[in-house]
């Protein structure tokens, strides 16, 4: 099995078992300590044992404010654009994405370990489908299966500029002279803005290079370049 393979694998068991950790600590958050209520010894026999004989009380339950519940879940952000990469042949590599990106907080996570940026931090699952309409009419399906992105102002800014990287596993119907194979794997990085002119949408403009190639699975892996210009709707939860 190949180096990348390996290590998509590896990854992604523990980020997966990093969610796991974060819905157990949701679902099964910590009972306080309360301390028992003592009597003083000053009280007078005859308050005890009114308070001996009188009626017990049912109290009720506490109910924990939604405020602070723990979401892992923190959104979903809906994207398309335009990529266009080189091919070997004289015509390009162009396609139009749609893609879906499924963001789960990081926060709860890092804070176990007293990290807690004031930005966005978040895990992403993003799968995706392309219409390639050159060199002629094909698709590429797939999904980003490691990606972090990163937020560069505080979450309550108006406008979030972020980092992103991630890799995944794409398939195109397409056969190419650079790749042996029409199942491939992806890297990719990039940069982008949300815009929230709503307290919780969010314009999205997102710009990404990506490298497509089979980690020598088959030959040829000359691997295709592809440059992505995004734009779309983000909405948090």
């Amino acid at each position: 099995m190949k180096k990348t393979q390996i290590l998509l694998i590896a990854l992604t068991i523990t980020t997966c078992a990093f969610l796991n950790l974060a819905a157990a600590e949701e679902t099964n958050p910590k009972a306080e300590n309360i301390a028992p209520e003592v009597v003083s010894e000053t009280v007078p026999p005859e308050a005890v044992a009114t308070l001996a004989t009188a009626p017990e009380v049912a109290t009720p339950k506490a109910v924990a404010p939604e405020e602070g519940k723990c979401k892992i879940l923190d959104g979903v952000e809906f994207l398309t654009g335009f990529g266009w990469g080189k091919l070997r042949t004289t015509r390009n590599y162009n396609l139009i994405p749609f893609v879906v990106d499924f963001n789960f907080d990081l926060k709860p996570i890092t804070r176990k370990i007293h990290i807690n940026p004031p930005g966005l931090l978040q895990f992403q699952l993003e799968p995706y489908a392309s219409f390639i309409f050159s060199p002629k009419s094909n698709v590429e399906l797939g999904s980003g299966l490691l990606a972090f992105k990163w937020g560069v102002l505080p979450e309550t800014s108006k406008i979030q500029p972020y980092l992103k990287i991630g890799a995944g596993m794409s398939y195109m119907t397409l056969h190419t002279v650079e790749q042996g194979t029409q199942f491939n794997f992806i890297e990719y990085g990039g940069i982008g803005v949300h815009y929230f002119f709503a307290k919780n949408t969010a314009l999205t403009i997102e710009g990404r290079y990506r490298h497509l190639s089979n980690a020598s699975i088959g030959d040829p892996n000359s691997g295709i370049n592809t440059a992505f210009g995004l734009v779309g709707v983000s909405y948090q939860f």
